[in-house]
């Protein structure tokens, strides 16, 4: 027996000394030299290769150290480039006899990162999700060997075969619209089955590569040369990125990097979703836990941020999607519910980088004062966040009541809109807070209706105050839709974006009057707005709800811009002289909505739900 034991033993050995070592995957995919922070990270996966002995002969280039975590099959190299030029590389990894070399490519960066110019409140960003905007390849509709087979628009919670061709082709009609950003809904491989035929992950938030654009809806290339594409129109382009959870079918959760990688392994807990905790400084440890460290859902495995290895291969993912694609923001989807220290040095890792680059964090709570806490040097938290941007999910739930309510003389109605903006003080910076009427997480704001008017006021409102304003795609032609079955109601199809649609409503002809009459107020909203420096720089002033009426004001260099709503299901009278401080020696206004010249010498008689934006 002890023979036999011993024979294969040494067959064991010799099957070993003699296989192949095979690197499955080595990421970063490439990398950049003349970066400010000279480390990198790369993440080498293969069978075994824990204990593989890394050597590296190429000029400025260093192995700082080789980290061998739990699993056999992983092994970090930490290297620094600081002296390293643009060029390929060959990386030799050798277990026992055998050696592998892996050519790795160090490239040049396109631009300084001073030069990255990010979103400000300039902008005005239109958000979409890609498998429901516009199928332009019907040919990657269903992919062969991936996880989920499905494409079925008749299910709202499939994939419906929108993807980054079918955006492409309609890039005229953001042109025409207006908008100067586009903020897509996560485009990473999502590769994972359907649950129970019926749920996929058609909208993203559960990523299987983070190197890699689904195929479902193109490729690495495709997705740049839409960047490219926008660019040339003038228009930016957002990243939707999720550093607090990936998917359940991602490598690292099958084969899981060391016994740290996630919180709560094999979905041991479901968060609470209840973000409190993470400034409330009574929070018990288990309300802080229930919040940072459970899952999301149980396809979405929670990243433990606290891990160094974990979060350097976060921000370099990130940064590397900025130098490859040339993106010009980041949305950071759950902001909240990652480790907020490891959060904030993202952040200062980028503004290092990218002093001009934006980032915008969804924090969604609806209480200024947490959301103030959460913006770049707030005086209201201890730890800096280092977070330029904020949504101001406020703003959002306050009109979400204003809308179906009468303006009262105290709290209803628009009174709820100046009783948020008057804690803009809380913020330190108003300009750089993302304010939304609608997302695809929401109802639509004309829920299961045609409420024009409220539109109206909810656009004038959005587009002229102080804010990064965002529109959420479809609304601006009447797309309405609640969450009441599902998610896929608020996440509907755009007519005319997919092969058999009745109706185009990218064209005039597709629309109704209706349609085309918001598309119109919309658009014409949106190309006064750009470049506007009364919007862009001017001071605010707003006006506690008079008789109904709600005005907002923004001045500029001797020129001024009112937003006057009439928040009452009646008509009303505007009096003039209450806004004499606003309206000065002027004695006309144009309505831009209209193009109509408004006498500013005598009271202004308003329809019921009337806005005016005037211009003086």
């Amino acid at each position: 027996m002890k023979r036999l034991t011993l024979f294969f033993s040494l067959c064991f050995l010799a099957l070993s000394i003699n296989a192949k070592i095979e690197i499955k995957k080595l990421e970063p995919t490439t990398w950049f030299v003349g970066m400010k922070d000279a480390s990198l990270q790369l993440m080498a996966y293969g069978d075994n290769i824990k204990n593989a002995d890394v050597t590296i002969n190429y000029a400025g280039v260093r192995i700082d150290s080789l980290v061998r975590l739990d699993s056999p099959n992983y092994l970090l190299i930490y290297l620094n480039l600081k002296d390293a030029k643009a060029g390929t590389m060959n990386i030799d990894f050798k277990v026992g006899k055998q050696k592998t070399t892996v050519k790795y490519n160090l490239l040049e960066r396109s631009m300084a990162g001073e030069q990255r110019k990010g979103f400000d409140n300039s902008d005005v960003l239109y958000m979409l999700m890609p498998d429901r905007f516009a199928n332009g390849n019907q040919k990657n509709d269903v992919v062969k060997g991936m996880q989920d087979q499905l494409c079925n628009r008749n299910e709202p919670s499939l994939r419906h075969g929108g993807d980054i061709a079918g955006i492409m082709q309609h890039l005229d009609y953001f042109t025409d619209l207006g908008v100067t950003a586009l903020w897509f809904t996560p485009v990473l491989e999502n590769d994972r089955p359907a649950d129970g035929g019926k749920f996929s992950t058609y909208h993203g938030y559960a990523t299987t590569d983070y190197y890699r654009v689904d195929p479902r809806f193109g490729t690495n290339e495709e997705y740049k040369a839409l960047i490219d594409a926008c660019h040339e129109r003038g228009m930016k382009v957002v990243m939707d990125m999720i550093f607090n959870h990936c998917g359940d079918y991602h490598i690292w959760n099958k084969d899981i990097p060391s016994k740290d990688w996630f919180n709560n392994p094999n979905y041991g807990l479901q968060t609470s979703y209840k973000l409190t905790p993470v400034l409330d400084p009574y929070a018990s440890k288990v309300d802080m836990a229930e919040t940072v460290d459970g899952w999301f859902v149980s396809s979405m495995p929670d990243l433990n941020q606290r891990n160094k290895h974990v979060m350097q291969y976060l921000i370099q993912n990130s940064i590397w999607w900025i130098e490859t694609v040339g993106i010009d923001g980041i949305r950071m989807d759950t902001y909240p519910y990652a480790d907020r220290k490891a959060m904030a040095q993202w952040m200062k890792r980028l503004d290092m980088e990218y002093p001009n680059f934006n980032t915008v964090g969804e924090t969604w709570v609806t209480e200024p004062a947490y959301t103030a806490a959460w913006q770049k040097d707030s005086k209201l938290s201890d730890e800096n966040s280092y977070l330029k941007t904020v949504m101001d999910f406020a703003f959002f739930d306050r009109l979400s009541m204003a809308k179906n309510e009468e303006t009262d003389d105290w709290w209803k109605g628009l009174n709820r809109i100046y009783n948020s903006l008057c804690y803009d003080y809380l913020y330190k910076d108003p300009s750089s807070v993302m304010a939304f009427i609608e997302n695809h997480d929401t109802d639509r704001f004309l829920g299961n209706g045609n409420d024009t008017l409220a539109l109206k006021q909810a656009y004038a409102l959005l587009l002229t105050m102080n804010r990064i304003p965002q529109l959420y795609y479809g609304t601006e032609v009447m797309m309405n839709g609640t969450k009441e079955v599902s998610d896929g109601y608020v996440r509907k199809d755009f007519p005319g974006g997919f092969a058999g649609d009745k109706a185009n409503k990218f064209t005039r002809e597709g629309r109704t009057e209706m349609e085309n009459a918001i598309f119109d107020y919309t658009s014409r909203l949106l190309h006064w707005r750009k470049g506007n420096e009364v919007i862009i720089h001017g001071k605010q002033t707003q006006f506690i709800p008079f008789h109904g009426i709600y005005v907002l004001a923004r001045q500029y260099n001797g020129k001024t811009v009112m937003t006057v709503l009439n928040g009452k299901h009646q008509t009303a009278q505007m009096d003039v002289k209450r806004y004499a401080e606003i309206i000065g020696n002027h004695t006309t206004a144009r309505d831009i909505t209209t193009g109509k010249t408004i006498d500013l010498t005598q009271n202004i008689s308003l329809t019921a739900c009337q806005t005016m934006v005037l211009e003086f």
